[in-house]
């Protein structure tokens, strides 16, 4: 079961997040960013899911600057709302974030900090990698990475895309490859978001493999302290 907890960015910023904690000593910290819905249902279990696995997994809230609280599905009015608060993300105040929850899962565990993110935190994750210093980042279908490929990871990345994702131009992909050929990058049989259980883009096996590459990759990065 996780719990809720208040962290605070560099600039003041008050927000929260869901923490799930593993049975034992954890092998690492994990922070784990959420989708255009916030930590609703889906991300909370993604969360706990790591925290199975053994990680310190940590799930900040990125739309309290905007509203607080935030737990959105995925279709319908629900949809309408996540995508409102699209053009209002800033990916300068999102990297603050993102590096409280680093910082607070690395006082935790007193160990290395990887990130994993979907959708827009699968971009964030890529951010989290050129702009921060986790250990290991993972992103997943992260439509805005391509418009930082310029920007150089200073950890280990792995990100994971679907072929048929209508989102997310294999060139951009491609571009970012050509640029970082250290980057290991995984297509699927899959459209966007084939990792969200429930969701209408949801692919069981696309979702099964690239979780067991991402197991083994964060624990390869993170996994020796």
């Amino acid at each position: 079961m996780g719990e809720s907890v208040v962290l605070k960015a560099a600039d003041g910023q008050e927000l929260g997040a869901y923490v799930a904690r593993p049975v034992g000593e954890p092998v690492a910290g994990l922070v784990v960013i959420q989708e255009v819905f916030g930590v609703n249902a889906h991300i909370r279990s993604v969360t706990d899911g790591f925290a199975g696995d053994g990680f310190l997994a940590v799930a900040p809230a990125m739309f309290d600057r905007i509203e607080r609280d935030v737990e959105l599905g995925d279709s319908g009015p629900d949809l309408e709302k996540a995508m409102s608060f699209v053009p209002k993300l800033k990916p300068e105040t999102g990297i603050l974030d993102v590096a409280a929850a680093i910082d607070y899962a690395s006082r935790e565990t007193g160990r290395k900090v990887g990130v994993v993110g979907y959708c827009y935190g699968g971009s964030m994750a890529w951010l989290a990698a050129t702009r921060l210093r986790p250990s290991a980042a993972v992103g997943y279908y992260g439509g805005m990475i391509s418009r930082f490929a310029e920007e150089a990871p200073k950890a280990p990345v792995m990100l994971h895309f679907g072929r048929e994702d209508a989102h997310i131009p294999a060139e951009g992909v491609n571009r970012v490859k050509e640029r970082h050929p250290e980057v290991e990058i995984y297509w699927y049989d899959a459209g966007h978001a084939f990792n969200r259980d429930g969701g209408p883009g949801y692919r069981p096996e696309a979702a099964k493999l690239a979780r067991q590459r991402t197991i083994e990759f964060l624990v390869k990065n993170l996994g020796n302290g």
